[in-house]
């Protein structure tokens, strides 16, 4: 598979490793992203971070919570420039769709498009067409999640990116919960961690995981033999990056995520326990069209 000076870029940007080295992983690779990623970590050149998207599409990532419902969404709409994401009457569309999912409960986009919008008698899909007409860009509703129960969300940088927490807890309606689940989904925003705990990573990639770890001790002149110990020390490391409640909490290092729930849980006087979440980002692993200045000024002059 051949490869581009874009993806020698792109790889660059997910790793943090020289040009050279890239290229050279790209090489190995056979133009493989994924694995290209995995020969460099390997050689411990690149961090064990999460792969990044390229982030692309624009739009809002939007949160809405029905308090009297107990009923919460975080919603992604895309359009096609950041000028018309923050247009009033496209925020206003977004709305409409998020409060159309607290209450016709749909199972996907699909249904979501064939429900009735709240407050109209239009459907969903009848009203995108419209303001696709009116705003003047392609508008698409790309996903969302719903939860019930007691919530928490933020929106960070005007609708870059949307959290949404579920709690099982009895002390909601305390002073001082509001601000610890603002707390913990701004944790999310932040850490982006790819788990809610140990239990929930996948077996295959946590054998991934120490199959890298033990070639990078190898790498480094290591024994077989202390390779397997570094990996059961290097693993905890994994789980505290990307597991949020190991993870140190952003306002306070000398916490975990853990931690600081069970504190603010006795502080309240009652239990507090995650139990899921959600992270948006903008456009997340969607490309959009990069026009080349350049070229189309070449073009017109010809």
């Amino acid at each position: 598979m051949a490869f581009t000076a874009q993806d020698v870029k792109t790889l660059r940007e997910i790793t943090g490793c020289g040009m050279m080295e890239c290229k050279k992983a790209l090489t190995e690779a056979d133009g493989n992203q994924d694995k290209a990623i995995e020969l460099l970590r390997e050689r411990g050149l690149a961090a064990a971070a999460k792969k990044a998207s390229r982030i692309a599409a624009e739009g809002i990532v939007k949160a809405y919570v029905d308090t009297a419902k107990k009923v919460g969404v975080v919603i992604e709409v895309n359009a096609e420039t950041d000028f018309v994401a923050k247009n009033a009457e496209f925020q206003a569309f977004v709305e409409t769709c998020a409060k159309t999912v607290v209450e016709a409960n749909p199972a996907d986009v699909e249904a979501l498009n064939a429900s009735k919008a709240v407050g109209s008698e239009m459907t969903i899909a009848d009203l995108t067409t419209e303001k696709i007409q009116t705003i003047g860009e392609n508008i698409k509703i790309r996903r969302f999640v719903r939860y019930e129960g007691d919530v928490a969300t933020y929106i960070h940088a005007g609708g870059n990116i949307g959290v949404m927490v579920k709690f099982d807890t009895d002390v909601a309606d305390k002073e001082g919960f509001e601000e610890y689940g603002k707390d913990v989904a701004m944790q999310i925003a932040a850490a982006n961690p790819s788990y809610l705990n140990e239990s929930e990573v996948p077996a295959e990639v946590l054998e991934k995981e120490k199959e890298i770890l033990k070639i990078q001790a190898i790498n480094e002149g290591k024994p077989e033999a202390i390779a397997e110990k570094m990996v059961q020390g290097r693993i905890k490391k994994f789980y505290k990056e990307n597991c949020l409640i190991d993870q140190e909490f952003i306002k306070d290092g000398d916490q975990t995520i853990k931690s600081y729930t069970e504190a603010k849980a006795k502080e309240l006087g009652g239990k507090i326990e995650i139990v899921s979440f959600v992270r948006y980002e903008k456009g997340e692993g969607l490309e959009k069209k990069v026009d080349d200045f350049a070229s189309e000024v070449a073009s017109m002059v010809k």
